[in-house]
């Protein structure tokens, strides 16, 4: 599940804002509009923040990380402006989202994966599938 899709679909959102070029996040209403879908079961999420989401939700967290250059590069390419790039690299920086995932989730189940080049991409998704068959296993009735 693509969260930005979701929060711009289904009007999760409460105003934009100008400074940082983007749409504000209502977290209640994102939660209350998934809290079906995640108690299914089976729902993988993609999002930049966790702190918000209940604990309960998630069997594993995946922080993805990037050399600041690397970020820096594919940031700048998406357009975003000085301040928001700065303040994104800032955050790479001081591991906020890798903390940010520790404080909010048991530790055992944070992980952070490489995300810099292409074949990251095909090593982490290879990875999380892994993940996703023993955890279907250990837990087959």
């Amino acid at each position: 599940m693509l969260l930005p899709n979701i929060l711009l679909t289904g009007q999760l959102y409460d105003g934009y804002d100008e400074e940082y070029e983007c749409p504000i996040l209502d977290e209640d209403r994102v939660v209350d509009e998934l809290e079906n879908q995640m108690s299914e079961g089976g729902v993988i999420v993609d999002y930049h923040g966790c702190d918000f989401f209940p604990e309960r939700w998630f069997h594993i967290v995946f922080v993805l990380q990037a050399d600041n250059s690397v970020l820096y590069k594919r940031l700048e390419t998406r357009g975003y402006n000085e301040k928001k790039l700065k303040e994104n690299i800032q955050c790479e920086i001081f591991q906020v989202l890798y903390e940010e995932a520790l404080a909010s989730y048991k530790e055992e189940i944070v992980h952070q994966l490489p995300s810099n080049k292409p074949e990251d991409l095909e090593d982490n998704i290879n990875q999380i599938l892994k993940w996703i068959e023993q955890w279907i296993k250990d837990h087959s009735s």
